[in-house]
């Protein structure tokens, strides 16, 4: 499947969608190094054709897909506890990257590489159907501006294309504290399909999700946050 799975048609000049704005976020030095020296080394060069994953992580295994990291503590932590499971993490922003990059070498982890680009480009084009066995999205961007809405990741027709990527019994793991966002994703998960609720609404937090910076910040300011767990009929 090499379409685009954004709210673009395939061809004109319209500008497609995307659900991210590339900032100027301030690099480190740490992380300006991580990324010359250990990208190479961790890194998935974005490429239209599916991803060999055995190939990659030079053993078979379950794949995690995890879609916008931040700054990769969720990621190396949920890695570092299942060292039986590979994960493959999305993220745009430098700074982020570097700093997942410096956590995989800090921990010696083997079983985590990184992929800097749009990740609706990669779930179009490098990752075949079937092939997961889960995807996390935590505290993707909420958009809250009526006017962006347009922009929130997990609109249907990519929530079908997760979907369709997961292997059977695979799951789709979503978090957000803002909570109009959360309940337009339980809609959408829940009109898919593909995927059965694990729970009768949302799901209590998987012991597999450590807390975030974002959760923790949030939930200081007084807001209580969802997470939605389909998975793969």
């Amino acid at each position: 499947m090499t379409a685009r799975l954004d709210d673009a048609p395939p061809t004109g000049p319209r500008r497609p969608i995307r659900s991210f704005v590339l900032r100027q976020g301030r690099m480190s030095p740490a992380q300006q190094r991580a990324i010359t020296t250990l990208l190479p080394h961790y890194g998935i060069a974005y490429a239209p054709a599916p991803i060999d994953f055995e190939r990659v992580f030079r053993r078979r295994a379950p794949v995690v897909l995890e879609i916008g990291f931040g700054m990769g503590e969720t990621t190396a932590e949920v890695a570092r506890a299942h060292p039986a499971v590979d994960f493959v993490g999305v993220e745009v922003h430098s700074p982020g990257v570097g700093s997942l990059l410096r956590r995989i070498d800090a921990l010696g982890l083997t079983n985590v590489r990184v992929i800097q680009h749009d990740a609706v480009d990669i779930v179009g084009t490098m990752i075949a159907p079937g092939s997961l066995a889960g995807i996390h999205v935590y505290f993707p961007d909420p958009w809250p501006k009526k006017r962006h809405h347009k922009r929130r990741l997990l609109k249907p027709p990519i929530v079908r294309a997760l979907a369709e990527r997961l292997a059977a019994g695979g799951y789709l793991h979503a978090a957000t504290d803002w909570e109009e966002y959360a309940n337009e994703i339980l809609a959408n998960c829940a009109a898919e399909p593909l995927l059965v609720n694990t729970a009768a609404g949302f799901s209590t937090r998987p012991v597999w999700r450590p807390k975030t910076k974002f959760e923790t910040r949030g939930m200081k300011l007084g807001h209580p946050v969802f997470d939605v767990l389909f998975t793969r009929r």
